[in-house]
């Protein structure tokens, strides 16, 4: 049969394990989870002071007992804070902790009072839910799917109705008890809907920090590590489908495939490191100075490649040239190491029924024929 001692067991055990789960995650170094593992510690260190009522002096037993598990709690939403990128701290939760620990000392040795205490703790636990729960659907980021911020959102609502209900029953004597332990309905009913918050949360931040994982590789599979640019796996797959939406929206594609000018010589005589900042910052240039809907991708070694769409041959080629004289344009302080470089651009546009192989076999015909009339230069198939 369910006490309240059984019940504080339980969610020690549940936290220990989330704190296994958390921890195998520490070496991703994942914004977080430092705060979510001590989390769960201080947690374990509350409920085993809990346990201890009747055992143990009241400033263990109830005063450090409430403060610790209200520290467990802000420390959920200080990871939350760290994982989201948010620069401020939750100064609220900071203030509302030392309010527990002034209300919960009063009315431990002043004037003992069980449910005033349980009123405070519960206020200060809907109040961080409910902080929480806004967070997780305010900053959301909106490239990410939805699911595991969303359970987090609703689970700290349930917790925050939770804990405003337990509030105001006490508050109002709806339910009358004189210790934490002591086997009544309703104490069990409330405890035993307190078990759910440690794997609910856990269980939440554990899918926050295993999406970030999944951002992480999708990151390592569609973008190129050095530039910054689409690898050529993710270029080719949106290449794939720009021409297939092309008689939906009967809007022309054009593809321009770039080549530095005499990169291996930059290599040879400056070495593979400058060759590298001579890539990085010819990537970054190009995805500065192209249009909001432009495709960028690195194709492998120094060559690249821009898909545009609603944009014909000789739109890409006035596009790619002023880009090219931009660049030759540049100052020395603009470029790396102050080493002048210029590239070759061969344009094509999308025909109706062709594959993208074929597209890209002849704008890369128009780059050799480039290549081929001096370099530096912009040429259409």
């Amino acid at each position: 049969m369910f006490n309240p001692l059984t019940i504080l067991v339980v969610t020690v055990l549940s936290s220990a394990m989330a704190m296994a789960v958390l921890g195998s995650l520490w070496r991703a170094a994942i914004p977080g989870v430092g705060y979510w593992i001590s989390a769960n510690a201080v947690a374990i260190a509350a409920l085993l002071a809990f346990a201890l009522q009747g055992h143990g002096p009241h400033w263990l037993t109830i005063v450090a007992a409430n403060e610790l598990l209200a520290i467990s709690l802000l420390l959920v939403v200080e990871g939350c804070y760290r994982f989201l990128g948010r620069r401020t701290r939750p100064w609220a939760g900071y203030a509302g902790v030392l309010a527990v620990l002034i209300g919960i000392t009063y009315w431990t040795f002043v004037s003992p009072d069980f449910s005033a205490r349980v009123t405070v703790v519960s206020a200060y636990h809907a109040g961080l839910y409910a902080m929480l729960a806004v967070m997780m659907l305010r900053y959301r980021p909106s490239n990410r799917p939805r699911y595991c911020y969303y359970f987090l959102a609703v689970a700290s609502v349930l917790l925050c109705a939770g804990h405003l209900s337990r509030g105001v029953m006490y508050s109002f004597g709806m339910l009358l008890q004189t210790s934490l332990l002591q086997v009544t309905p309703g104490n069990v009913v409330f405890l035993a809907i307190g078990i759910l918050a440690p794997p609910c949360l856990s269980i939440g931040v554990v899918m926050l920090a295993h999406d970030r994982l999944a951002e992480r590789l999708e990151r390592l599979a569609n973008v190129d590590d050095l530039t910054g640019a689409l690898s050529r796996r993710a270029f080719l797959a949106i290449g794939e489908a720009l021409p297939g939406a092309t008689p939906r929206t009967g809007s022309p594609v054009a593809m321009a495939i770039i080549d530095i000018d005499s990169f291996k010589a930059v290599n040879d005589h400056y070495g593979h490191a400058a060759g590298d900042q001579v890539l990085s910052h010819f990537a970054a240039f190009v995805s500065a100075n192209l249009r909001g809907g432009d495709v960028f991708g690195r194709l492998g070694g120094e060559e690249f490649g821009v898909l545009c769409p609603a944009t014909t041959s000789a739109e890409a080629v006035r596009l790619m040239d002023r880009l090219r004289a931009r660049l030759a344009s540049a100052a020395p302080g603009e470029l790396p190491r102050g080493l002048k470089y210029t590239f070759s651009v061969g344009v094509d546009q999308h025909r109706p029924g062709e594959s993208l192989a074929q597209l890209m076999a002849r704008a890369d015909g128009a780059l050799y024929a480039a290549k081929a009339s001096g370099r530096n230069r912009v040429m259409a198939a």
